[in-house]
């Protein structure tokens, strides 16, 4: 079977890891534009909130297709790097980093880090498992609430530590999203070669902008600014 037999080589795994990849960055775009709504105040925010839970299967069907992408692209990832490894399983005695970048050299385990904060951005606002008030609500740390999206984002981003961590993290998507965006294209074979590739400029510029807009709410709620 064609499928199957794509699926077993490398450009099948790079290509499927390029697709999913795309999804996968289409949606952070959307998911950052949704939640810059908090700016604007808790009712603007609650309104997108309750317009996304209104959807019903349609939301459902969003989070399965989400889900089997990001499968997918851990696994070809996984995949990918075990066949590079056992291609070369001495290793080179000497590494130049001359010719890749820090976003290349920084895939890996930034794409492990970033797994570890979906997992911990899922149990923090979607389910609200592991709110720091959790045990112990009071006026500064309220219970979670599935209706107040608004007012979950405020307290969890007074915590300096759950600060901190998105900050961090959202360095490494800034990395993620650079190197990924345009090599995804690349092994699409949407790009002509080029010494200035245009999709190098436009993952530039997503990469930018997703990291400044994740990157502005939590620190817009630690310092006041929005409360």
């Amino acid at each position: 079977m064609w499928a199957l037999r794509l699926y077993r080589s490398t450009i099948g795994k790079k290509v499927i890891m390029a697709v999913t990849g795309i999804i996968l960055v289409a949606f952070v775009v959307l998911h950052m534009l949704g939640n810059l709504q908090v700016f604007i105040g808790p009712e603007k925010m609650n309104r997108y909130a309750a317009f996304l839970q209104s959807l019903g299967e349609l939301l459902w069907l969003a989070r399965i297709i989400l889900l089997v992408a990001l499968i997918l692209h851990v696994a070809m990832a996984y995949q990918l790097a075990q066949r590079s490894r056992q291609a070369r399983p001495t290793g080179y005695e000497r590494r130049d980093p001359q010719v890749s970048t820090v976003a290349s050299r920084t895939m890996r385990w930034g794409g492990v880090l970033i797994l570890v904060f979906v997992i911990f951005h899922i149990l923090h606002f979607t389910t609200g498992t592991v709110f720091p008030w959790a045990s112990r609500p009071d006026a500064m740390y309220p219970a979670f609430s599935h209706t107040d999206v608004y007012g979950n984002v405020i307290a969890a981003f007074r915590s300096p530590w759950v600060v901190t961590f998105y900050v961090v993290v959202m360095l490494f998507l800034l990395l993620h999203l650079f190197h990924g965006a345009w090599s995804s294209v690349r092994t699409l074979g949407l790009a002509k070669p080029s010494p200035r590739p245009l999709q190098r400029q436009v993952a530039t510029v997503i990469a930018l902008v997703v990291w400044l807009g994740f990157t502005a709410i939590p620190v817009a709620v630690f310092l006041g600014v929005i409360r």
